[in-house]
């Protein structure tokens, strides 16, 4: 077993390696100027996200798409992931992942205006779309599609359900010295009770716990940066600078390249954001609208939320608290940081963690339960979903170091069938973008609110 774990962490290593994150990054580049910088429409788009205006064909509202993506996505990478960036690269790791999310922002408008565009209606009246579908009705490729829907529902069970209710358990454990059992059980009565209604009980729940989950960590990260005011603009200040020079050994921290920020940096930002893997865009073909560019423009306020806002928030509480420099990693260094609030600091970063984890489980058994469906079609959805709970209750009281390495390699392998998509038709989402955006033929009560 131990020959095991070491053969998929190195395989782990080589596809989340130098040449993965480069072609991430690069596809966020391309996007971005082939777009004419679609990121200059995010204010606007926030405020589309907001409004409720005339609906199209769709499942579920475009706010209810957009918090069921941002449920899976929002989750122990912009708490832990941020903390290990910072950990491993030093501050400036916080300024690249920040830039990451910035780009991953078109790379993110443009998977869901595909997912959108070449989305289905299954056997039983409702909308299936993402990057398999695209694959096969865009780039008539259905081989590769396979592929990608394979990787997914593999994925999911690891990286999904099985690691996020193994994480919960551990937090209450070492919080409230509950057994893992108990967690187990909850856990997975409680997700039970939401995925089993589908796509439409899972956006309702996400779209009250989402914003709840956010502005409650968001809250707790403005305190803590008030309550360290005057080091604020010195932590800035030391991102900025870092994230260009590297970082001396300062207390207990043992010193960064600025290779070790850029890569440290890049590497948790695309793992928070999942801009390029094509799981979100799964959630946005159930959106009701009347154009693929309206719920994209909707859709890639995720990113923003998430790495731009939320990560950013966590990054300068590291920094500016100096807990950076203690030496420490992952979790503890967040918890170091939230230490700083007696009482309520570790109970809102707790807060955080298990609403950020629970909700991962949620978005992802949509994406999954998709797959799924594309592969053995709708009969299998219903029979993946009890599959899901099992698994969210065995997570929680097993070991699942190889499971995690495992999941983890499938969902990098998701990545590159969804950039072959997204580059290959690039012309088309320069057309549709240029039809409903740049040249403003959207609908008339959008236009205010876009300001076109």
């Amino acid at each position: 077993m131990e020959a095991l774990k070491n053969f998929l962490n190195a395989v782990d290593g080589m596809v989340w390696g130098p040449p993965m994150l480069a072609l991430l990054v690069g596809t966020h580049i391309y996007l971005t100027f082939r777009l004419r910088i679609i990121q200059r429409y995010i204010f606007p788009a926030i405020r589309l996200s907001l409004t409720r205006t005339s609906e199209g064909e769709g499942d579920v509202s475009h706010f209810g798409a957009l918090t069921t993506a941002l449920a899976a996505t929002v989750g122990t990478g912009n708490i832990v992931g941020v903390a290990t960036a910072v950990g491993l690269g030093g501050p400036g790791a916080v300024f690249w992942l920040w830039i990451t999310g910035v780009f991953g922002i078109a790379t993110k408008y443009s998977e869901a205006l595909l997912s959108v565009k070449y989305r289905v209606k299954n056997s039983i009246g409702q909308m299936a779309g993402g990057p398999m579908y695209v694959l096969e009705r865009g780039l008539g490729m259905k081989w590769l599609g396979v592929i990608f829907a394979l990787f997914t529902a593999i994925a999911g069970f690891g990286i999904g359900v099985s690691t996020q209710a193994n994480s919960i358990a551990g937090m209450v454990k070492a919080t409230f010295n509950i057994p893992p059992w108990v967690t187990g059980v909850v856990i997975a009565f409680l997700t039970g009770i939401v995925i089993i209604g589908g796509i439409k009980s899972i956006a309702r729940v996400c779209e009250a716990l989402v914003p709840f989950m956010a502005i409650i960590y968001i809250l707790g990260c403005l305190i803590i940066l008030g309550m360290n005011i005057t080091a604020l603009p010195g932590a800035i200040v030391t991102i900025l600078k870092s994230a260009f020079t590297g970082q001396a050994v300062v207390g207990g921290f043992a010193g960064a390249t600025m290779m070790a920020a850029i890569r440290y940096g890049v590497a948790r930002g695309l793992f928070s954001n999942e801009s390029g893997l094509g799981s979100a865009p799964i959630a946005a073909a159930a959106a009701q609208t009347p154009n693929a560019a309206r719920q994209a423009l909707v859709q890639m306020t995720g990113t923003f939320w998430d790495t731009v806002v939320i990560c950013l928030m966590t990054g300068l509480v590291l920094v500016a608290t100096g807990a950076w420099q203690t030496g420490l990693k992952g979790a503890e260094l967040t918890k170091m940081a939230f230490d700083q609030i007696p009482i309520i600091g570790p109970i809102t970063l707790t807060i955080g963690l298990l609403t950020f984890v629970y909700s991962t489980i949620l978005g992802w058994s949509y994406y999954c339960e998709k797959a799924v469906e594309y592969l053995f079609g709708t009969g299998a959805v219903k029979p993946y979903r009890w599959l899901w709970v099992i698994a969210a209750f065995v997570g929680a009281v097993t070991t699942l170091d190889i499971v995690w390495a495992f999941s983890d390699i499938m969902n990098g392998l998701m990545a590159i069938p969804n950039l072959v998509s997204l580059l290959a038709l690039s012309g088309v989402l320069v057309a549709e973008t240029r039809k409903y955006v740049w040249e403003g033929n959207v609908l008339e009560e959008d236009k205010s609110i876009m300001g076109l």
